[in-house]
């Protein structure tokens, strides 16, 4: 049961990281003063991956969660 808390906990880290470089990626996008048809574009970029590193995220939660109930 260790290995599913480390390997929630690796995967929960990694989006959670992911997470943190979408806001970062975002942040430079509006300073870059990019036209209203680029800066949509380069944001529909961030959106997929960050609804998938906020599944990662979620995904490694319950990984720790099933890992501490059957431990």
């Amino acid at each position: 049961m260790d290995a599913l808390i480390y390997t929630g906990a690796a995967l929960s880290l990694g989006g959670l990281f992911a997470l943190f470089w979408c806001i970062v990626s975002a942040i430079r996008a509006r300073r870059a003063r990019l036209d209203d048809d680029a800066l949509r574009a380069r944001l529909q970029k961030l959106v997929v991956l960050n609804l998938g590193a906020l599944f990662a995220s979620i995904l490694g939660l319950m990984l720790i969660v099933v890992g501490i109930f059957l431990g």
